[in-house]
């Protein structure tokens, strides 16, 4: 796959909820960047936030790439529903990193957590 098939591909499994998809996309040492969770190997991060997910909702804003660079950026709008209900949307900045063979090596999610932090922490 080219990077802008693994960019939708990994959208769509999100969207859909299919984790084991989401992380057969990653090196097997790719990591995972996020303001609330942290920096996580993928299958941990993605587990968590599957476990924490009641559904997603993705809107695909923009696909930013430049052709001499292994790096990708997904600008989308996520509508996330936690496990309890509650509903928090917000733009993303997904910035994906990935190697030779096709796979995610690092993905970096940028987005302002002010209500998303709070939501997260009441599900402890």
């Amino acid at each position: 796959m080219n990077k802008n098939q693994v960019a939708t591909s990994y959208l769509q499994f999100l969207e859909n909820g299919e984790i084991e998809k989401v992380i057969e996309l990653f090196d097997e040492n790719g990591i995972v960047e996020s303001p609330i969770y942290g920096v996580k190997k993928a299958s941990v991060f993605y587990r968590e936030l599957q476990n924490d997910t009641s559904k997603s909702e993705l809107e695909l804003k923009g696909i930013f790439e430049q052709n001499d660079s292994n790096t990708i950026a997904l600008y989308f709008l996520y509508k996330w529903t936690l496990k309890n209900n509650k509903i928090v949307e917000f733009d993303v900045v997904d910035i994906i990193d990935i190697n030779t063979e096709g796979k995610i090596t690092k993905l970096k999610i940028i987005y302002d957590t002010v209500i998303s932090r709070r939501l997260v922490d009441e599900l402890e």
